[in-house]
């Protein structure tokens, strides 16, 4: 005789780059164990690949988890996790203050701070300035995709070389006033061309494209009780949401 199926939850959240409501399940034994064993490898991609294959599994709708952006991706891994395991996590950092020793020698303070953050009440901030649709002149521009997770590593370990190739990555389409000019189907070394012939008014313009686009960050009042110091720390990424 077949065991009895277990009930799962199904929570929604909507796609920050879109809009699009998202049905997921929480994660069970077997996607928690997944995560558990990813997380004590110390191997940050290894942990990464865990969260797409945990969010693979779980989400109802059919969403390539490799290409949505970044944000998105640590969005739905966030609320993934406020609804399986518990809303609140507990950070955990050593406080860095320098302060006098008995022999008024400065030292760091070393305190350990806790402090509790509900997930759920994490917000992707927005720049009300922020498009994808990058004017160069009157009649030409580009419409950028935003970086995947694969990408903004790439960005976040940026040399100015590296830069060009990132653009280029995220480029939908080129157009002007006649036509469009789609990425991918358009020969690559075009493509760098293309940017290397800017000038860097323009250059600077697709940077902004990058500084400002929708991040997971929050900001944590931070006190340690060991040496009464107080500061405001802005966190972001996925890594530093979980310790």
């Amino acid at each position: 005789m077949a065991l009895p199926k277990l009930d799962v939850p199904i929570y929604e959240t909507t796609l920050i780059s879109t809009g699009k409501l998202v049905r997921f399940r929480p994660f069970l034994v077997k996607e928690q164990k997944l995560f558990l064993m990813a997380s004590q490898s110390n191997d940050n991609n290894e942990v990464i690949n865990s969260i797409k294959q945990v969010l693979s599994n779980c989400i109802m709708d059919d969403i390539n988890i490799e290409l949505i952006p970044a944000f998105d991706l640590e969005h739905l891994f966030i609320q993934l996790r406020a609804r399986s395991v518990s809303e609140i996590v507990q950070l955990r950092y050593n406080c860095n203050n320098i302060v006098k020793d008995e022999k008024e020698e400065d030292k760091i303070c070393g305190g350990i701070v806790k402090i509790d953050v509900n997930l759920l009440e994490i917000k992707p901030t927005k720049n009300l300035d922020h498009s994808n649709n990058i004017k160069i002149t009157e009649n030409l521009g580009i419409v950028m995709n935003y970086p995947n997770f694969n990408i903004l590593n790439k960005l976040n370990n940026k040399d100015e070389l590296e830069m060009l190739d990132i653009i280029v990555d995220c480029i939908d389409y080129i157009y002007d006033k006649d036509q469009l000019y789609y990425s991918k189907d358009t020969d690559r070394k075009e493509m760098v061309t293309f940017i290397e012939d800017m000038q860097q008014s323009d250059l600077v313009k697709i940077q902004n494209f990058f500084e400002t686009m929708p991040k997971i960050t929050k900001d944590l009042e931070f006190h340690c009780p060991k040496c009464n110091y107080t500061e405001t720390m802005n966190i972001e990424g996925i890594q530093n949401f979980f310790g």
